[in-house]
């Protein structure tokens, strides 16, 4: 035993512990997975926990008409990657003020490009976009009465003085916000269906658009309205426009997926949470 504690093994000892934790933090750092700030999983409210989704793509019950109201123009990302997967950007081409959100030491690499706020070319892949944080608060967030007024997930940045008039849907954006559900997150289950058809409702509220179809044109959409849609998004619409309920209690207009694109305009954006990889922001000011 003395032997092996001499000079010799113990500085090789330190010099390998020391190597391992550099090996670590770099993992740490590197990684774009959720960490326990971020990730909303663990903020589901208990009544809906067992409507996280599978992560899997979820076979559609209803099949969408075929009329020349569908979108189409979805990039080539969101065609190759089936983007019933998750979500690859929404945004809509308008100003914003300055951020005033600190950048996290976690970057994002995409693998394919999007547009900013000009329609030109996102950063090329082989940059880092720093992810954006939540705005720190004075007083920790309550969770249990972001529940118990039916949020679904409680963020830590909450706006208690967000509110969303109710929004009546025609039959046919109804079907069409629906199965965009469905394109956009489908293996969110129930609550990233919400998340989406949030998003959509905020849009038509602070924003003033008239139908489905033009929030999907105005902040590019690009998840398919092809493939259907199933039971997770029929009870998310029901949920947020008939129930005049909401995912979260804040306002919703952006998110993209780091693991299928980058985007420096969402990241300059104000991020409110994260949930199964999608990363969901607010704009700044209006």
């Amino acid at each position: 035993m003395e032997k092996f504690f001499n000079r010799t093994n113990v500085v090789l000892l330190c010099v390998l512990l020391v190597l391992c934790l550099i090996v670590a933090a770099t993992v740490v750092v590197s990684s774009p997975m959720e960490s326990t700030q971020t990730s909303a999983s663990a903020n589901v409210n208990p009544k809906y926990r067992s409507s996280l989704g599978t992560g899997e793509i979820q076979h559609p019950t209803t099949v969408p008409p075929t009329t020349a109201a569908q979108t189409e123009g979805t990039t080539e990302a969101s065609t190759a990657a089936q983007t019933t997967n998750a979500v690859e950007t929404t945004k809509k081409p308008e100003a914003t003020t300055q951020p005033t959100t600190k950048a996290a030491a976690t970057t994002a690499q995409g693998n394919s490009n999007n547009s900013n706020s000009n329609g030109q070319s996102s950063q090329s892949s082989d940059q880092y976009i720093q992810f954006a944080t939540a705005i720190p608060v004075d007083t920790p967030a309550d969770y249990e009465e972001q529940w118990d007024a039916g949020y679904i997930i409680a963020i830590d940045n909450p706006d208690k003085s967000y509110h969303c008039s109710q929004v009546t849907l025609s039959e046919e954006d109804r079907d069409l916000l629906e199965r965009l559900c469905m394109g956009e997150f489908g293996s969110g289950g129930f609550i990233g269906a919400c998340l989406i058809a949030q998003s959509v409702k905020d849009a038509i509220c602070f924003d003033g658009y008239t139908s489905v179809a033009s929030v999907i044109e105005n902040y590019h959409y690009t998840g398919s309205t092809n493939k259907g849609t199933n039971q997770d998004c029929k009870n998310a619409v029901k949920y947020i426009f008939d129930q005049n309920m909401d995912a979260v209690q804040h306002r919703l207009l952006y998110m993209y997926n780091p693991s299928l694109v980058q985007s420096a305009f969402h990241e300059s954006q104000n991020y409110i949470l994260t949930f199964q990889g999608v990363r969901f922001f607010d704009r700044w000011g209006y």
